[in-house]
């Protein structure tokens, strides 16, 4: 759960992922942080809506949540009903719904699990957790486009695994221009029952070593440059 002093109230319907811990995890960098405190946010792949109520109650501006799918735009709704906040809640696919608008502060905890095929799930709590053959489908295109919808100053909160090359997401987000780009949470865990169902393909793969079974779940913070 949460650091918020107010604990969320949260229900899951049928086909929408419950949060993980890696949502858990950042949730805490937003509620502890001061991060969220006066901005207007945009919570990106918001899935049940646990991140942009955390948003809402660490005491946003304005709190803005996206989904591609129709479960996640109807729970988060349902949540931000249920624990009295107010999100604006966007169906559609990552920043499109948002285009020509920027934010304070972005939070994601996009899919990036690496999948046995390259092809994308279309409905399902699957849409919440396969990201391609190396788990960077929606990873790349975050740390490539993020950077247009922050304004100057403004901070991207991204959650992912070891397994997805948490030192890719770093380079890139360097190379598009960001600031201060660092993990600033970490937590090591053994690997989750889907990664550890695909423990031989993601060893063949090199995304792990030959004798891993664990991996890494961190929360990196990068800055827009105010200038």
């Amino acid at each position: 759960m949460s650091a918020l002093a107010t604990p969320i109230r949260l229900a899951v319907l049928p086909g929408v992922l419950d949060p993980p811990a890696d949502s858990w995890l950042l949730a805490d960098e937003i509620a502890t942080s001061g991060i969220a405190s006066g901005a207007d946010v945009l919570d990106l792949c918001c899935g049940s809506g646990v991140l942009a109520i955390t948003a809402a109650e660490a005491g946003a501006r304005s709190v803005t949540a996206i989904d591609a799918g129709l479960g996640a735009v109807v729970n988060t709704t349902l949540n931000t009903w249920r624990n009295r906040i107010q999100v604006e809640v966007l169906r559609g696919d990552l920043f499109e719904p948002v285009e020509g608008r920027s934010f304070d502060l972005i939070v994601s905890n996009p899919p990036y699990l690496p999948s046995i095929k390259d092809a994308l799930p279309t409905a399902g709590p699957d849409l919440a957790t396969e990201a391609g053959v190396d788990g960077r489908r929606f990873l790349d295109h975050i740390c490539h486009t993020a950077g247009q919808h922050l304004r100057p100053g403004g901070s991207l909160l991204l959650v992912q695994s070891s397994v997805a090359d948490i030192d890719r997401s770093i380079e890139q987000l360097n190379r598009a221009g960001h600031e201060e780009v660092r993990v600033v949470r970490h937590h090591r865990g053994p690997l989750g029952p889907i990664l550890s169902a695909r423990v031989g393909l993601l060893r063949a793969r090199q995304l792990i070593a030959p004798d891993e079974d664990h991996e890494e779940l961190v929360v990196i913070r990068a800055t827009r440059p105010r200038r």
